[in-house]
């Protein structure tokens, strides 16, 4: 099977070269045959890179050790969910999967548009299968999944990194590479369009699906991953500004532009450049965020660490960037709007203006994320920033971005009237104020950021809810159904303007969350010992006990030790239980050994949490192992001093370190050092995972496909189809 993949590999390269020339041939020639062949060689590279991944895939499930991947990520005791996962948590692994989505999704564009943008489609295949060959090339040269363990084959494997052990995070990587592949899309067929000069729209609607597909995507990945961070890493916030945090942010904020000032394009005619440029910029971003990952440039604890991979990165990056700058200038001329703005006071004008704004947003991040180095480059010392710099400047980028999804669908197309913008905004500003009065009256007043936004959210709110009321009540008068007819019926006529229109109130719903667990969060770090007790947020919490335990596999192997407490949580009478602890996994495997080695290995936090509406009450703990040093030395000086001897064999290791471990916990519970406890008392977090779902369900609701556009389709297909009978000779 190693072989099966590696030459799947080698084929994968090959199919890609091969793609290339015939695209680009049968592009500048006119000869058709040579496009179509083309475009079958992405159904080919989707094929090999899919039976490339199920090899490697059915290698994790059924554990086959001969495989260096199998052996370094995952271990007989892994269960079944995360082997399947395991694939993915390591840097060949994933961009196996990165090759594979992007041949995927690139096939099905292709045939999608097989009949149509006949001039746009090779060149764009082309990008499309260069890219494959620069994934291609890292597989086959640098970081091949299919390497020979050399030797016997181990009897267990390392094991799977103990932060990934959470659903969550293992959904998280497809999802963001997902919508990094899907950004390629658009970004392949403006390349076309600038150099097939066929600078409409139609390359936009055409491909519209996939981005819209990407935005949702990289957003889903976005969430769970900060949800991770929430749940998993034990520090007490779900975004901390790290580089590959901002750098999957980036690619969504510029997505989200192009999906706002697209519309103008398709209306008027206007922002042709600007339009290409951010898809071109967004295609750009998503590998970035792949090159943070993978070329250790950047400290986070989401990245592979040092790797070959960072050269490589950087050559295609530069060639993106540099192809990109070349293409636009060189086609500024038929570029240029058909129509100019008509006033600042339209929807055009804020479109354009929420634009610049999420623009800003990227920027700053980016000069924030890319500090240290560039700090580096200049000084010779690298120089770090902290969330409080990227707190200075989103804030006030976000209250303008909120603020602006609000006007939005309120203000008219081309020009507003003072008439409408009294008809339009007077409701919507009575729920913003509302809004405020109410967050005042609960005692915000000492946060202004906080009290800005929950204005404007308000407003938004009010804005959506107005325009939904409308829509509904015509609809009602119009097609006399009951009231949850009409709003179905209008929902799924105007897909693509309702569906915004809720992800512009989940947004609102999401930054609410935000500003009010950022700014009005109660936080403590305190030590207790058992029967101690604390106040935070208006909660009483008792450190009830400390909790051990030795966790073994079903093979009998040890897995970790795990040193917990139960903490009792009492407010206004009501009394809640919450249970944490810190885990601690050997440094390496198999997992047989001194005492110490769990102690020198990974140690991820499990929180305790008691999620509510109005509040979360959220608790970790970091036991103090120092204590436990003498004990912890005193069980390994038994341990060496019996292997020494030959009283542990290979067999009865574990039995042994089962026995010293046991008596390590015990002591643990029984004469409990003083634990060091994170609390944290976080209002309406909550609010923050509703909105999400919230904005997800209106991305849905876009993304699916009107009755209207699919019969479009099908009279198209049906029309296309007659057209080709009609020409047969009889």
């Amino acid at each position: 099977m190693l072989v099966a993949g590696k030459a799947c590999l080698i084929l994968a390269l090959v199919i890609c070269l091969y793609g290339i020339g015939a695209s680009l041939y049968g592009a500048r020639t006119g000869r058709l045959e040579w496009v179509a062949s083309g475009r079958r060689a992405v159904y080919a590279l989707a094929g090999t890179a899919l039976v490339a991944f199920v090899i490697l895939e059915a290698a994790f499930m059924r554990s086959d050790f001969s495989f260096v991947l199998v052996t370094t990520h995952s271990s007989t005791t892994t269960p079944a969910f995360y082997r399947a996962t395991a694939v993915w948590s390591s840097q060949e692994g994933s961009l196996l999967l990165w090759l594979t989505l992007l041949a995927l999704w690139s096939s099905l564009i292709l045939f999608a548009t097989r009949r149509r943008l006949r001039e746009i489609a090779p060149y764009a295949t082309a990008v499309l299968l260069g890219l494959g060959a620069f994934f291609a090339f890292l597989l086959v040269f640098l970081e091949s999944p299919f390497d020979r363990v050399i030797g016997t084959p181990p009897a267990e494997g390392a094991g799977l990194n103990p932060l990934l052990r959470h659903p969550s995070m293992m959904i998280h990587p497809p999802m963001l590479y997902s919508g990094y592949t899907l950004f390629a899309v658009p970004f392949a067929f403006a390349v076309g369009a600038l150099v097939a000069r066929r600078l409409n729209a139609d390359w936009i609607r055409s491909t519209r699906p996939f981005t819209l597909g990407a935005w949702f995507f990289l957003g889903v990945g976005i969430v769970l991953g900060a949800r991770w961070s929430y749940s998993e890493l034990g520090w007490g916030g779900y975004w901390a500004w790290d580089p590959v945090e901002n750098a999957s942010l980036m690619p969504w904020l510029t997505g989200t532009a192009f999906l706002h000032s697209v519309m103008i394009q398709e209306k008027r005619g206007m922002l042709k450049t600007w339009n290409v440029s951010l898809v071109l910029a967004t295609g750009v971003l998503a590998i970035l965020g792949t090159f943070l990952v993978r070329s250790g440039i950047l400290d986070s604890i989401h990245a592979f660490g040092a790797s070959t991979l960072g050269v490589p990165f950087l050559i295609l990056i530069v060639a993106m960037i540099a192809g990109s700058i070349f293409l636009v200038a060189s086609r500024a001329a038929e570029l240029r709007s058909e129509h100019r703005l008509d006033s600042l006071l339209s929807r055009e004008a804020v479109f354009l203006l929420n634009n610049l704004v999420l623009v800003l947003l990227c920027v700053a991040i980016w000069w924030g994320t890319f500090f240290p180095l560039i700090s580096e480059a200049i000084t010779g010392r690298r120089a770090s920033i902290g969330p409080p710099w990227f707190d200075r400047f989103t804030v006030p980028l976000t209250l303008a971005l909120v603020l602006l999804s609000g006007i939005g669908p309120l203000i008219a197309w081309r020009r507003a009237t003072a008439a409408n913008l009294r008809r339009n905004f007077t409701a919507p500003i009575g729920v913003g104020v509302a809004a405020l009065t109410i967050a005042l009256l609960a005692g915000g007043g000492s946060q202004p950021d906080a009290m800005i936004m929950f204005t404007l959210a308000g407003f938004v709110l009010g804005a959506v809810g107005q325009e939904l009321t409308r829509g509904v009540r015509a609809r009602r008068v119009m097609a006399r159904e009951p009231l949850p007819v009409a709003l179905v019926s209008l929902i799924r006529r105007n897909r693509r303007r309702y569906g915004g229109y809720l992800v512009h109130a989940g947004m609102a719903v999401l930054f609410v969350g935000i500003a009010a667990s950022s700014s009005f969060a109660d936080e403590r770090d305190v030590e207790l010992t058992p029967g101690q007790s604390t106040r935070v947020g208006g909660y009483e919490i008792e450190y009830v006990r400390p909790t051990s335990d030795v966790v073994a596999a079903s093979n009998g192997r040890l897995e970790r030790i795990d040193f917990g407490a139960v903490l009792r949580v009492t407010r206004d009478g009501r009394t809640t239980e919450l249970r944490t602890e810190r885990s601690y996994f050997p440094s390496s495997a198999p997992m047989l050994g001194p005492v110490s080695r769990f102690f020198e290995g990974e140690a991820t936090s499990e929180v305790g949490l008691d999620a509510g509406v109005r509040r979360d009450v959220w608790v970790s703990v970091a036991p103090d192992t120092r204590r436990l040093e003498p004990r912890v030395k005193e069980g390994d000086e038994v341990f060496a001093a019996a292997d020494e001897s030959g009283q542990v064999g290979a067999g009865e290791r574990d039995a042994f370190l089962a026995e010293a471990l046991r008596g390590l916990v015990r002591s643990y519970t029984d004469d409990p050092p003083p634990a060091t406890f994170r609390l944290l008392v976080s209002p309406m977090v909550t609010w923050i995972w509703i909105g999400a779902l919230i904005v997800f369900a209106g991305g849905l609701i876009a993304l699916w496909p009107s009755p209207r556009t699919v019969g479009r389709r099908v009279t198209a297909a049906y029309a296309a189809r007659v057209g080709r009978e009609a020409r047969v000779p009889v």
